[in-house]
């Protein structure tokens, strides 16, 4: 393996870039019309357009990204993740092409991909699977069909797409009277993001935690877990904050959990990278929820607490080298890592995108911080996909310095032109309830609701006065001021000249300047 094509963008394409570059391999950019000068492009060794903005014209063209690979004589394909990252038909025309495709096999994918597959895989390791139906909800299915297996199931529950992720194509209901909705809601909504209208009905746990075990697994027959995930920080079943490792997990409950994501792994041959995720009930109880066939997001917070690159052995992996990591240095977290998404949203305007020119962007840094990002000054933040800006991580010996240092570091991000969700976590980290780590999966909608819509940057009595001060000498001090000023002291001097001469005609005493 040479060269290695990175069928993705942002962040995550810079990323990779950066593990080809350490490894002495050849990193292949692919780019979007709006994506032309991005920093993913300038970065690698070669850059090609694929199409239009639009994700569907560009990053989600199959034969596009094919022939990108062909024409630059690549012999790889990195899916990042997102687009086409889990996509069982990109696997297997990677592999018709000749290519070496950085991930799981086709129908790995194509098995875990489905959620109502997973689970029947998980039953078959013998891990617990949250309740719920075991096959998806036919098209043609009637409504008083649905209604007896939501009887089942027991309310409250969820309507969940059969693919995809992220949250999109699922429906909380309460009753029966929300159900026939919901499961029409759930269906377009899933048909329109992936293209893929299939749900199913599950269970909704009461005030679970999100904990997963990331996953390498070797062409060889080696599977080792890694040491959990906290990701509960959620708004609208999407992750903002993942930290590792979780409050709620003790040292036998982390042997349990990380055994089970080595059985399901081991159940379906898996290889690569991949991210067993499982909801943990209030009594301790855990349940496999889905398995994730590619790299995460939050991956940095593993790699900071166990020192191991990911991305670089997802790339040894798929040239066949064998896994000699050591699983018990995998399970023992060294210090605590949290990580949060900076997104181009306003957090003051519901969240709504808030797309447009980046003008000034300073991360922060120092020690224990990384900033993950796929952007730069003077870039522009497109409409057309996630507005992730960058993942800031804290590293610290424990939770309390790792939020520390996220909070300092907050504190020196500097982004001007746009809205960024800087100010949200500012807030958020200060929160009692997260300080203390007693939170679950919709602790943040709930607190976001109580907190009706007030600013998350309040001026306070003292910075109104700062900022009238600073006004007042701004108008003084101004470039314009200080001409205007030079213009009067000149004048002054002018009418003083003519007075002195006017007093020596008349024999007049001068006036002193």
């Amino acid at each position: 393996m040479k060269k290695i094509v990175i069928a993705n963008r942002g962040e995550i394409a810079v990323r990779i870039i950066r593990a080809c570059r350490e490894m002495g391999l050849s990193p292949v950019a692919v780019y979007s019309e709006c994506d032309r000068a991005a920093l993913h492009v300038r970065y690698a060794d070669e850059a090609y357009s694929i199409g239009p903005s639009a994700p569907r014209d560009s990053y989600l063209r199959i034969e596009g990204l094919i022939d990108v690979a062909r024409r630059a004589g690549a012999d790889a394909l990195h899916p990042g993740y997102g687009f086409l990252a889990e996509n069982e038909h990109f696997a297997a025309a990677a592999r018709d092409a000749g290519l070496t495709f950085i991930g799981p096999a086709p129908d790995v994918i194509a098995l875990m991909g489905s959620k109502t597959s997973a689970r029947a895989a998980a039953r078959r390791a013998g891990v617990p699977v949250v309740p719920g139906t075991e096959h998806p909800l036919a098209a043609d299915v009637g409504d008083a069909e649905v209604a007896r297996l939501a009887a089942t199931i027991g309310y409250p529950l969820l309507v969940k797409a059969v693919a995809g992720g992220g949250g999109k194509g699922m429906r909380t209901v309460t009753d029966s009277a929300e159900l026939s909705g919901a499961v029409r809601g759930a269906r377009s909504e899933a048909a329109a993001a992936f293209g893929e209208a299939a749900v199913y009905l599950e269970r909704q746990l009461i005030r679970p935690r999100h904990i997963e075990v990331q996953v390498l697994g070797d062409e060889h027959g080696t599977v080792v877990p890694f040491v959990e995930r906290e990701c509960s920080i959620q708004r609208r079943h999407q992750k903002v904050v993942e930290e590792t490792p979780s409050l709620a997990v003790t040292p036998a409950l982390r042997k349990t959990l990380t055994s089970a994501a080595e059985a399901v792994a081991r159940a379906v041959g898996y290889t690569n990278a991949g991210t067993i995720e499982f909801l943990l009930d209030e009594d301790g109880a855990f349940y496999f929820l889905e398995m994730n066939t590619r790299l995460q997001v939050e991956h940095p917070v593993t790699e900071m607490v166990t020192g191991v690159d990911l991305v670089r052995w997802q790339i040894r992996i798929a040239r066949g080298e064998r896994l000699d990591l050591d699983p018990r240095d995998l399970v023992q977290p060294k210090g605590h890592a949290i990580e949060c998404r900076v997104y181009a949203e306003d957090p003051d305007n519901n969240f709504l995108p808030s797309p447009g020119r980046l003008l000034l962007l300073r991360p922060p840094a120092g020690p224990g911080i990384r900033d993950d990002s796929g952007a730069t000054a003077g870039f522009d933040v497109p409409i057309f996909y996630d507005p992730l800006i960058s993942k800031l991580i804290a590293w610290a010996e424990d939770r309390p310095q790792a939020i520390a240092r996220m909070r300092r570091a907050l504190g020196e991000y500097v982004v001007a032109g746009i809205r960024t969700t800087v100010p949200f976590f500012t807030w958020l980290f200060a929160q009692t309830e997260f300080i203390e780590g007693k939170f679950h999966t919709t602790y943040l909608d709930e607190l976001l609701k109580a907190r009706n819509g007030r600013p998350f940057v309040e001026v306070s009595p003292n910075v109104e006065e700062v900022a009238a001060i600073a006004a007042a000498l701004q108008a003084v001090l101004s470039p314009a001021a200080v001409v205007a000023s030079a213009a009067a002291d000149q004048a002054e001097r002018r009418w003083k000249t003519r007075a002195r001469v006017e007093g020596l005609r008349s024999g007049a005493r001068p006036v002193e300047a």
